[in-house]
């Protein structure tokens, strides 16, 4: 794609400092761009590197414009106009509309005409396939599946019966929606499998990354509302319910039964147990462990920071004291209290 720093300008609602006639074709880094290149600056770790950019654009907000070496394009929010800039430059490659002649389709199964199947694909018993929605390549949707309006399914996702989905949804290649919660009743040293009679209802504008795992609900469904997007590697169990606005970040794992509010952020390798529930706007950091439910907005972490090996070391040692320190301490108060 080709466009000139005024049309690019005109597009994203931005003051441009410059050339309206410079034709840009992608966007980079300020380190890596080059002429032609348009780049963005919003974290100030990064302020060094704007005077000796080589990038024809940078999009920075109004107070350092003065500092580009090149035009610049003035925004309130640099970050989310960059955001905006990388969908008119996006190269992801068209699909073919209509269905492939090696994709296999249930004769009851509906499927939009301008849908795309693709090659290999498996579309089950009674599912909808919503208008300008893509199938990838050896996807499996299985029986009595809702997709939506504009859902990008990606090669090799696996969908399990009875999974609906909202509008504009994409999911990532090699994630799993709606396999068997991990249920099971013990008995005399062995294991009851408890069957797994819910669904997964997704809801709209929703982003599932690669190789996550969404059960489905033991009776009821595991829900994830509108809004929410989810990192590679994140396991959610079933019956959990994630609210609208929400974003879990990398490896995170959520247990069975638990409600995450609006508007969270769960960082990368964090683990929260079943049956807790976590207020909206409510911030757990990465590595953290939530084992009770968490009732106010706010941010939240567990664990040690980092230090170095041998200082961690003692601090680990006198951790496995603080037990008895805490007695002797008791100990202590009490003899001074005789004294007294």
């Amino acid at each position: 794609m080709q466009i000139t720093l005024g049309e690019l300008a005109s597009q994203l609602g931005l003051k441009l400092i410059g050339d309206a006639d410079q034709p840009v074709t992608g966007l980079n880094t300020l380190k890596d761009a080059q002429a032609g290149e348009v780049s963005f600056l919003a974290n100030p770790s990064y302020q060094s590197q704007l005077s000796e950019s080589r990038a024809s654009a940078v999009i920075v907000s109004e107070d350092l414009a003065d500092q580009v070496a090149g035009s610049a394009l003035v925004a309130v929010n640099p970050y989310l106009s960059f955001a905006q800039a990388s969908q008119l430059f996006n190269d992801r490659p068209k699909v073919t509309t209509g269905i492939h002649p090696t994709a296999v389709v249930a004769e009851t199964a509906t499927v939009a005409a301008d849908a795309s199947v693709a090659a290999n694909a498996v579309i089950g018993e009674y599912c909808q396939i919503g208008a300008g929605s893509e199938i990838g390549a050896g996807a499996v949707i299985g029986d009595h599946c809702i997709i939506g309006d504009h859902c990008q399914i990606n090669p090799n996702v696996t969908l399990y019966h009875n999974v609906v989905f909202g509008d504009r949804v994409t999911v990532h290649s090699g994630t799993v929606i709606g396999a068997d919660g991990f249920g099971f009743a013990p008995d005399k040293g062995k294991w009851h499998k408890i069957c797994q009679l819910g669904g997964v209802r997704i809801g709209s504008d929703v982003e599932i990354g690669s190789n996550v795992s969404i059960d489905r609900g033991a009776l009821g469904d595991t829900v994830i509302e509108d809004d929410v997007i989810i990192d590679n590697l994140v396991q959610v169990a079933h019956n959990v319910r994630i609210g609208q606005g929400s974003a879990l970040a990398g490896n995170a794992g959520i247990a069975g039964s638990t409600t995450i509010g609006k508007y969270c952020t769960i960082a990368g390798g964090v683990g929260i147990s079943g049956h807790l529930d976590i207020a909206d706007g409510v911030h757990i950091a990465a590595m953290s462990l939530i084992s009770k439910s968490i009732t106010e907005k706010g941010a939240y972490a567990s664990g040690t920071a980092q230090m170095p090996m041998n200082e961690w070391r003692r601090s680990a040692t006198r951790f496995r004291q603080l037990d008895s320190m805490a007695k002797r301490l008791q100990q202590l108060e009490k003899a001074r209290k005789g004294e007294v």
